[in-house]
């Protein structure tokens, strides 16, 4: 819509103008829009640097033999048809390993981080502050309580913690080499990703809870809830399913990320026996171990696919149906 500004005089003429091309509020519009893309602008280019362009990358990648040496040559779907039927170790090893850890860790790090924010929020602030620090500090230093604690309290001598204090106990007569071994990896796995699986899931939980009206739990009895577990399932959850969806997308996430953790703790990949060998340390093999960048970035994109899949599942879990 074409506008004319005020006219001036010259020579005691009407003069006309500029135009504009935008009315008043057409321009008020447009000039917010651009504040808002300004402000957002920092983080659609770093989401396009790190998140679109790899996964643009892996993609292509995964359809080409790639030894980081020579040019990539494009070999179509060799490399997922490889994956499926000669790859023998992601078949019987790796593929098993994953679902097992991931089934375990990922639920149960789940239910266990929603039980403990639901417990912090029954006491008062003070103690619930302290004991929030408490446990959420492990996945602020998982990396150094990885060399610091776990290795010192699984190590295969005789002054391990976890092997002295069953010596003195008379459970068992000579050290046990935990992390080497392949009947016991697993489970150190597992209990060493549930301890860092409280993080940023966790404190959405924890503020989901502590934001829930009061007025509901009030409403609720008088409407016929009888115990907390009826409060619970009735009331609380219904009124953070936001929080849950977050929660439940990090703990997927969180879950296939900690993956390497087998590696950090045998110190060697592929593990023994591929005992503790996942999808994360599977790709890192072939990627920076044996150069073989497109047979691992076809397996990326598998993991991609998965997580994805298992995204959308929360989604229609703890989405909003409108």
């Amino acid at each position: 819509m074409l506008t004319l500004r005020k006219s001036r005089t010259q020579g005691g003429e009407a003069v006309p103008g500029r135009r504009s091309w935008l009315s008043p509020r057409a321009a008020k519009t447009w000039r917010r829009e651009l504040e808002a893309y300004l402000f957002v602008g920092p983080f659609l280019v770093l989401f396009l640097l790190f998140i679109v362009v790899p996964v643009v990358v892996a993609i292509y990648l995964s359809f080409t033999y790639f030894n980081t040496i020579q040019p990539p040559k494009f070999i179509g779907l060799q490399n997922y048809v490889n994956l499926i039927t000669q790859d023998s170790e992601f078949l019987m090893y790796v593929l098993p390993n994953t679902l097992e850890f991931s089934v375990l860790v990922g639920p149960g790090g789940y239910i266990l981080s929603f039980w403990l924010a639901w417990l912090l929020a029954q006491i008062p602030r003070k103690s619930r502050t302290f004991l929030t620090l408490a446990i959420y500090s492990p996945a602020l230093t998982a990396s150094v309580a990885m060399s610091v604690v776990w290795l010192v309290v699984f190590s295969g001598d005789a002054t391990g913690y976890l092997n002295s204090f069953l010596m003195r106990l008379g459970i068992i007569h000579q050290p046990v080499q935990w992390v080497q071994s392949p009947h016991w990896l697993m489970p150190i796995m597992i209990v060493v990703s549930l301890w860092n699986s409280m993080g940023v899931g966790f404190l959405a939980m924890l503020a989901g809870i502590l934001n829930v009206n009061q007025e509901l739990y009030d409403a609720g009895y008088m409407d016929g809830v009888k115990n907390r577990l009826q409060e619970v399932w009735y009331i609380t959850i219904p009124s953070m399913k936001p929080q849950m969806l977050f929660g439940a997308v990090m703990a997927i996430v969180g879950t296939f990320n900690a993956g390497m953790i087998g590696v950090q703790l045998s110190g060697a990949n592929p593990t023994p026996q591929d005992a503790g060998q996942t999808i994360i340390a599977h790709i890192y093999d072939y990627g920076f171990i044996r150069y073989e960048m497109g047979y691992a970035s076809a397996i990326s994109v598998v993991l991609l696919l998965i997580v994805y899949g298992l995204s959308r599942f929360a989604w229609r879990l703890f989405g909003e149906r409108e």
